[in-house]
């Protein structure tokens, strides 16, 4: 093989013996998993926001945006369920580029995968410990989520990895709201395979093990919008998107129908400022049909402390190092503002 073995890492399992959870910061990670489960099993009106950073590239910053959002959170509890995003590998379409914490917990220093396994872990730990919010994550590697399983409450599988069978297989035996990304190229039909696959059970190999997953009814869509053969963005937010993605569900007989709207990445064109305007939107479109308001489970919004992105090498505190974010206090007003509209 062309590659070299540099060490074996610890599984996850000792992982998780050296940085275990305490009993309180399991209770309450339950009670974060009983709220939001209520929201995908149509049991709760609550809007849910998964919203954060596009990458989480230092702990420092990502905790302060968290305790942010934690102040914000008593403000509008009664109508907004906030899941903080603490993204931690980062798919990359050349494979060119920052990874994430997983892979470099310094972003301006050599790839270190054991380092980054314990502070992916850590970061989500204190996040848990300093606000009670139990995070999002992307499951870019299924095998690696279980460094992970036992703190998060939402998982994403993005655009680039819904069409591949151990993400799908995977996201079956996930025990938290699983979200499924339409693929870059737009095709709905191709997600709602994946959310179908996600719900079913299935015998498959994971980790070394035969296992035998039970299904989760809480797997559900994203949309993220897409790309033309130009390589031009097609938004796909809009009320006539969400009709059809309805029309989808009709057609598939799937449990619990449901969809998280991302309002940045094609759906704003990166335009990270457009995503408050895209926010009301969607909002507008449910006050428009029921049948959309029941569709609708929440938004999906890239924020930071800062407004846009600076390159890797950059020294902005709390200011992207990948895509362009919204900054706190355009996401603070949009927060109160959602609150108000819902």
């Amino acid at each position: 093989m062309n590659m070299d073995f540099k060490r074996e890492l610890p599984t996850s399992r000792v992982v998780k013996e050296m940085y275990p959870l305490s009993t309180e910061l399991n209770e309450q990670k339950k009670k974060n998993d009983e709220e939001l489960h209520k929201v995908f099993l149509g049991e709760s009106d609550k809007f849910v926001l998964v919203i954060g950073p596009c990458s989480a590239d230092r702990e420092d910053a990502v905790l302060d945006y968290i305790g942010r959002l934690a102040e914000v959170r008593e403000k509008v509890k009664d109508k907004i369920l906030i899941v903080p995003r603490i993204y931690t590998n980062k798919p990359r379409t050349t494979g060119d580029g920052y990874k994430g914490m997983l892979h470099q917990p310094d972003p301006n220093s050599n790839p270190d995968m054991l380092k980054g396994v314990i502070a992916i872990r850590k970061l989500h730990m204190k996040a848990l410990e300093q606000t009670g919010f139990s995070c999002a994550d992307e499951m870019l590697y299924p095998e690696n989520h279980q460094y992970l399983s036992d703190i998060l409450s939402y998982v994403a599988v993005g655009a680039r990895s819904v069409e591949n069978q151990q993400h799908r297989l995977t996201a079956s035996g996930l025990d938290v709201p699983v979200g499924m990304k339409n693929p870059t190229g737009g095709d709905l039909s191709i997600m709602i395979n994946a959310i179908t696959a996600a719900q079913h059970s299935h015998t498959f190999v994971y980790s070394k093990w035969e296992v035998e997953s039970h299904g989760n009814p809480m797997a559900h869509a994203i949309l993220r919008g897409s790309a033309n053969q130009y390589g031009r963005s097609v938004p796909n937010y809009h009320y006539e998107d969400l009709q059809l993605l309805n029309e989808y569900y009709i057609k598939s007989g799937l449990a619990n129908p449901g969809v998280i709207v991302d309002t940045n990445h094609a759906n704003s064109g990166k335009k990270w400022d457009e995503q408050p305007r895209i926010a009301k939107e969607i909002v507008h479109s449910m006050h428009h049909s029921e049948d959309i308001r029941k569709l609708v489970k929440g938004l999906m919004i890239e924020s930071y402390i800062e407004d846009g992105c600076q390159k890797l090498s950059g020294d902005v505190y709390g200011q992207s190092i990948t895509d362009p974010c919204l900054g706190w206090e355009k996401t603070e007003k949009l927060i109160l503002e959602l609150a108000d509209l819902l």
